[in-house]
């Protein structure tokens, strides 16, 4: 598990690779990610918007950004959090994926939460994210 904290909010990634739907033969790996979004402030926020930035084993990067996560813009109350499963596709064995959530205060201000960096790997291509 990855974890990162922005302003008393927690950001939780577990990333898994999904073998079964995955064709390395054709060049094609699929990772699921698990993230789970904790509200340790005193106020409630809505997660307005993600950007993640996509890096694939050879360095190229793909970034990718839109409203909410999975069709949804949760509000968390002070000590709510809500978790999703998302899947994202590479060209090579292994990437690293990270970003940042834009994140909307109950008086409207904006801000972002840091999504941690996290290590996509296929089994047989293990590697360790410093």
């Amino acid at each position: 598990m990855y974890q990162a904290t922005t302003r008393h909010i927690t950001v939780k990634v577990t990333p898994s690779y999904l073998r079964d739907q995955s064709e390395p033969s054709e060049g094609h790996w699929v990772f699921a990610y698990r993230v789970e979004i904790e509200n340790g402030s005193r106020e409630t926020v809505q997660l307005r918007a993600r950007r993640w930035q996509i890096t694939d084993g050879l360095g190229r990067v793909e970034v990718v950004e839109g409203p909410g996560v999975v069709g949804e813009e949760p509000i968390l109350e002070p000590g709510d959090s809500f978790t999703y499963t998302s899947g994202c596709p590479l060209s090579t064995p292994s990437g690293i994926m990270r970003g940042h959530y834009r994140m909307q205060s109950i008086d409207g201000s904006l801000f972002e939460v840091e999504i941690p960096a996290f290590s996509l790997d296929a089994p047989a291509e293990r590697r360790v994210l410093n």
